[in-house]
């Protein structure tokens, strides 16, 4: 059942422990930084515009750099987010406790650009320099650092804070997460590997290069499903912490219980996508949780109960292995889908679009807020929008199904 993951060779190993250092940081910011940005004084508004502005870095930028590193090396992108993401961590924590808000807002960019420098480049690495046979196994690892490291980081602060809350403050962990992250340099550095690359495509024949119908279509459900997650994931922690009175470090451990289920069921993703098809291992998943997340919105309605605050852990503890189980097989899907020239483009355009709808949605939450709308009303903005990507989901896998069905010449209703 797990043998796949044996057959991953060293080089891949090497970048999938640099990766672990890099997303450190990026699960302790999710985890901390509007924690500490509230105690710092900043409002919530506030915060969701100093998060819509590293988003905005990435949404600028990650297809220009999609278009860049078709034909070229991608390790020295590796380096770039290994250097970068730490540096420009410490400036953000700095302009933080200073309330230097330009200085914050640039610093929250210069960090999506070096996040951004990892974050497009690794899936277009694993296709060309992984076996086949072992592309699921490799999307699964690296999307498992997300979740090993919001366990690790969670349990972390939450016992360092429990054992000297005056000195293991938000702040100070996340400068040790900072610090700590430049190991990943010391990992890129071991990647001895001689890389596959794909043709370089000149800039101007860009338009007929590329097959930008399947493009379209592919990409799609990314768009609708991060318009609507863009309303209520970089800002959940918010929620917990105004409705129902969580504070860092219990939701820190929560948030390390939920990705210690997510690590679990993540790893057996490619014998379910294997032995049960797309079907199971992308909509069925993702039905579940964004029924776990309607649930998880409306204790709002009833936070005053005193178990509310207890269902609502339980909905998030549910929705988040259900909805990030599936993202290793949703990329895989749209990976096959557009087909091997299109490959890098569509990681770039993946991780743009993700940015920019979180940078716009964000931006409106922020706004919302203002205006005193409540947080289970943007939040079902979010289970709407998700209904909506499901379903094209499920479309996308039965025209892949098709296209695969005809190419090896079996009858369309074969299992994928």
């Amino acid at each position: 059942m797990l043998s796949g993951y044996k057959k991953i060779g060293p080089h891949l190993r090497n970048m999938f422990v640099a990766q672990f250092f890099i997303q450190s940081v990026n699960t302790a910011f999710f985890l901390l930084l509007n924690f500490y940005m509230v105690k710092s004084g900043f409002e919530d508004f506030q915060v969701a515009k100093v998060l819509s502005y590293r988003f905005l870095a990435v949404f600028v930028l990650a297809f220009p750099i999609g278009l860049y590193i078709k034909g070229r090396r991608i390790i020295p992108f590796f380096y770039a987010a290994a250097i970068g993401l730490p540096i420009f961590s410490h400036i953000i924590l700095y302009a933080v406790e200073a309330h230097a808000y330009t200085l914050l807002n640039v610093a929250a960019m210069f960090w999506g650009v070096a996040y951004t420098c990892i974050q497009i480049t690794i899936l277009p690495f694993i296709l060309l320099n992984a076996d086949k046979e072992v592309h699921s196994e490799a999307f699964s690892l690296s999307f498992l650092s997300f979740s090993v490291t919001m366990f690790i980081v969670g349990v972390g602060y939450y016992f360092l804070h429990d054992y000297h809350p005056t000195f293991f403050t938000e702040k100070r962990v996340l400068q040790i997460i900072s610090t700590l992250a430049l190991a990943s340099i010391y990992f890129v550095s071991r990647i001895n590997w001689k890389e596959n690359t794909t043709a370089k495509i000149p800039i101007r024949s860009i338009i007929h290069a590329y097959d930008w119908s399947l493009i379209f279509k592919a990409i799609t459900p990314t768009l609708i499903i991060a318009i609507g997650a863009g309303f209520t994931i970089p800002v959940i922690n918010l929620f917990f912490l105004n409705i129902h009175g969580i504070s860092s470090d219990t939701f820190s451990i929560i948030g390390a219980a939920c990705f210690f289920l997510v690590a679990c069921v993540m790893i057996f993703i490619p014998f379910i996508k294997r032995n049960f098809g797309y079907r199971t291992a992308i909509t069925l998943f993702q039905s579940l949780a964004i029924l776990a997340l309607f649930l998880l919105a409306t204790t709002e309605y009833y936070a005053d109960w005193k178990y509310a605050v207890y269902l609502a852990i339980f909905f998030y503890v549910v929705r988040q292995p259900l909805m990030n189980a599936a993202a290793p097989m949703t990329s895989e899907l749209t990976m096959y889908y557009v087909g091997k020239k299109n490959q890098e483009i569509i990681s770039s355009l993946n991780a743009s679009i993700w940015s920019g709808s979180w940078f716009i949605s964000t931006q409106i939450f922020s706004l919302l807020r203002q205006l005193d709308f409540r947080y289970v009303s943007i939040f079902l903005i979010t289970v709407l929008f998700y209904i909506i990507g499901v379903v094209w989901y499920a479309y996308l896998i039965k025209a892949y199904e098709k296209k695969t069905n005809q190419q090896k010449g079996t009858p369309a209703f074969a299992k994928s």
